[in-house]
């Protein structure tokens, strides 16, 4: 019903992301890395009961979603930072940022992802 009336923008699907991002990150992504640095400091066999609660598909969906989640919300935040300096608010220039986000995001997750895995 809504996409008779409504079409989706890439700002607005940027915007919402940028939120659920921030979301994630906040709920489960600092947890997470809490849980990391305190089995890290905790010696090896704390570290090696974390590894093995994350190995298999659910670490590799949880890193993915946290590093695509991380790396989204870098270069959207830097993209905001120009926009209140007054740059990039043209609409080309909204969407070409747009997509330069996307493509930055898409680029470092998976280079992260080689390095994580």
């Amino acid at each position: 019903m809504l996409g008779s009336y409504y079409k989706f923008q890439l700002t607005s699907v940027l915007s919402i992301t940028h939120r659920l991002t921030g979301v994630f990150l906040s709920l489960i992504g600092a947890p997470v890395l809490l849980w990391w640095l305190a089995a890290l400091s905790g010696g090896p066999e704390a570290y090696q009961a974390m590894s093995e609660r994350l190995s298999g598909p659910p670490g590799i969906v949880l890193a993915f979603t946290g590093l695509f989640s991380l790396t989204f919300h870098f270069f959207n935040g830097i993209r905001h930072l120009f926009w209140d300096t007054g740059r990039l608010l043209g609409i080309e220039n909204a969407y070409r940022s747009g997509w330069l986000v996307l493509a930055a995001t898409v680029i470092s997750t998976a280079i992260l992802m080689g390095v994580v895995l």
